[in-house]
């Protein structure tokens, strides 16, 4: 798969599906020998006319699919992957409107399909930002509607308690300067206790952080450099500002309202690993990371996942009428 570097090339390469699985299983099991998820063994056999492994242990048949975001999924590997090649490498996303029409699946099995590749964008255990003298940006930005553009009935829920930030997602990030890497979650509230815990957990201690004058980052002191810029004054004051992680929410708020349009925030923390995949991949050091390595890391993150429609509809335990 080194050699593919264009949209073009990954539909010719990946047009036959034994190719895919193959593919997917290089990534999986890189001995070359496909491990038993009910048993744990790796004395099988192949059968061919099924595409998938039969266990000598346990005497269970198992596929590539299995253990992966693509477990229970009828739809083929082949448009698997080139949902996963699109949505890695569009730099404001891809809608699944347009996965529909793509690769011939209905647009609910592409919402779908979508929302179980971006559970493979989430690393899961990333490392921490900084570190003794490394500069960090931190900052937190509002997800929602414009008012101007709510009809008067709506508009009319958002006065009285909370404003124009009631129902509203915020959404926290850090940026570290140097290694151009970014850590981006939803939190429930703009408070100093949750801003302060995102900040510890991906943010080593003894970095120097920059942030606005919020009150939630007035605890920040007693663990980490901290330098603040008021910007009802001022946007830079020589390296204190937040212009970095700023252009970050500029990304992420260009693919929520020109491809998404309209993300509920029960599903934003998806949309928001999706961009902090991309972004984080850009570059490693001074090279740019090319659309087939992009992919190629995906693939690899693909493993130990599940999502089930119940869990992304939210009906998680409700019992079938």
């Amino acid at each position: 798969m080194n050699g593919i570097k264009t949209l073009q090339q990954a539909i010719q390469h990946f047009s036959d599906e034994q190719v895919c699985i193959d593919a997917v299983a290089a990534m999986r099991w890189p001995d070359g020998k496909p491990t038993c998820p009910s048993c744990g063994k790796k004395d099988h056999y192949y059968l061919a006319s099924q595409k998938r492994w039969k266990c000598k242990e346990c005497w269970k048949q198992f596929s590539v699919k299995q253990g992966t975001i693509f477990e229970d999924s009828p739809i083929p590997l082949h448009k698997w992957m080139l949902a996963m090649w699109m949505l890695a490498n569009c730099k404001n996303g891809v809608s699944s409107y347009e996965i529909h029409r793509a690769i011939a699946v209905s647009q609910k099995s592409a919402w779908f399909m979508l929302q179980r590749i971006r559970l493979a964008m989430r690393p899961i255990l990333p490392n921490k930002l900084g570190g003794d003298g490394s500069e960090v940006e931190t900052d937190e930005t509002v997800v929602g509607g414009k008012l101007k553009n709510m009809h008067k009935d709506r508009k009319a829920e958002f006065f009285g308690s909370g404003g124009a930030l009631r129902n509203k997602a915020i959404v926290m990030g850090a940026l570290d300067r140097t290694a151009r890497q970014v850590r981006a979650e939803v939190i429930p509230y703009a408070r100093r206790e949750n801003m302060d815990a995102m900040v510890r957990k991906n943010v080593k201690f003894g970095s120097t952080v920059y942030t606005d004058n919020h009150i939630g980052y007035d605890g920040l002191r007693a663990k980490y450099s901290h330098e603040v810029i008021n910007h009802m004054e001022k946007y830079v004051e020589g390296r204190v500002h937040t212009n970095g992680i700023e252009n970050f929410w500029s990304l992420l708020k260009r693919g929520l309202g020109g491809t998404y349009i309209s993300v509920e925030p029960f599903h934003l923390h998806r949309y928001v690993d999706e961009q902090v995949f991309r972004y984080n991949h850009r570059k490693h050091g001074d090279e740019k990371v090319s659309d087939g390595d992009r992919f190629q890391l995906l693939l690899s993150q693909i493993a130990g996942k599940r999502l089930t429609f119940a869990e992304v509809i939210g009906k998680v335990g409700e019992t079938a009428n």
